[in-house]
């Protein structure tokens, strides 16, 4: 018993500490952002390497992650972090065709965090 208590207090630390590492992003960006990159930096490094755009596009700042691997489609979050489309990426290429528009329109872009991970 006291082995499986170790093993959960371990599984609970090792969570912990790692869910409030500080992920180095301007400050005004959203926490939910924040946890989106800490869970990118969690998981197997992509290739390319995971990065998070923001820009602003249809009257509001959005935050896009590019898509990587075997055909996975982008992911375009409004502040809250509610995915609003798939901009490019799956197996079309270009998206879910829910914002097709968002290359043309989308303006002020900003590198927001980018991993440099090997």
């Amino acid at each position: 018993m006291r082995h499986i208590a170790a093993i959960l207090i371990s599984v609970f630390a090792f969570t912990v500490l790692t869910s409030c590492e500080k992920v180095d992003v301007p400050t005004d960006t959203p926490n939910c952002i924040k946890r989106k990159i800490r869970q990118i930096k969690s998981d197997e490094v992509r290739n390319p390497p995971a990065s998070v755009w923001q820009y602003d596009y249809n009257g509001q700042t959005v935050y896009y992650i590019p898509p990587y691997c075997c055909d996975r489609p982008s992911e375009l979050y409004d502040s809250d972090c509610k995915l609003i489309c798939s901009p490019d990426g799956g197996l079309s290429g270009s998206g879910d065709n829910k914002c097709s528009d968002f290359f043309s329109k989308r303006t002020n872009e900003k590198l927001i965090w980018q991993d440099d991970r090997k």
